[in-house]
């Protein structure tokens, strides 16, 4: 399971790469030294959040808008947490269930949530072993590269997070109509708070956590998964 978590990880730490190569180009042009950039990526392991603060950090932002942000921004990551320690094997103990909380992103999230059965902490661990190097070296590398690349190639980094997302949805989505149903539905809530009048004030962050509750709640009661106990 480990080297499986392993396999499976090197995708998501390629992603990261090329995402965090970014956020290390634009904190080394706000000003910040490698050693700085790098540790914030090395503690957070967030992009969104990372993105945001840096931007709060670089304005000149107060101790308080940074933690009400980041609170807002990664408060998504309690509810994956909860729903991945569904997933785990119960013989996991809880230290071990500590660890895989503190390292839970989208992705490894994404790719636990979707294996067949129950899964052992080794798997997540892998997972992490690959992934999490992947979001910090790429930080290192970016910040060290400063401003030598151009703008433009800068920006057309960070697109690879979203090709990297369709990569962990679309296999599973093709195999399972529930899947399908869950993310034609999260797309459709996600472009409601985008284009609605009043609706697209509200924050990101919370944007993340009611489309998130919505469709898991909606998918529970309308494409209920059935447990080994009731399929026997």
């Amino acid at each position: 399971m480990f080297q499986k978590g392993l396999r499976d990880g090197i995708p998501i730490a390629l992603g990261y790469l090329a995402v965090s190569f970014a956020f290390g180009m634009m904190a080394a042009e706000g000003g910040l030294p490698v050693l700085e950039a790098t540790l914030i990526s090395a503690m957070n392991v967030t992009s969104a959040g990372q993105f945001a603060g840096l931007e709060i950090l670089l304005t000149g932002g107060t101790v308080l808008e940074m933690m009400l942000t980041q609170l807002v921004i990664n408060l998504r990551y309690s509810l994956m947490s909860v729903s991945l320690s569904q997933k785990l094997d119960r013989t996991v103990a809880f230290p071990h269930r500590f660890l895989i909380a503190c390292g839970v992103t989208d992705e490894i999230f994404g790719i636990a949530s979707t294996q067949p059965g129950k899964i052992k902490a080794s798997y997540v661990y892998g997972a992490m072993c690959v992934a999490i190097p992947g979001w910090v070296c790429g930080t290192a590398l970016g910040a060290a590269a400063g401003a030598v690349l151009p703008g433009f190639l800068t920006s057309a980094l960070s697109v690879a997070i979203y090709g990297m997302f369709l990569a962990i949805i679309i296999p599973p989505a093709k195999k399972d109509r529930a899947v399908l149903f869950v993310v034609l539905l999260s797309m459709g809530i996600s472009c409601a708070f985008t284009f609605v009048p009043v609706l697209n004030r509200v924050s990101t962050g919370f944007v993340i956590i009611i489309t998130a509750v919505l469709v898991s709640a909606l998918a529970a009661i309308l494409r209920p998964v059935e447990t080994e106990e009731e399929a026997s």
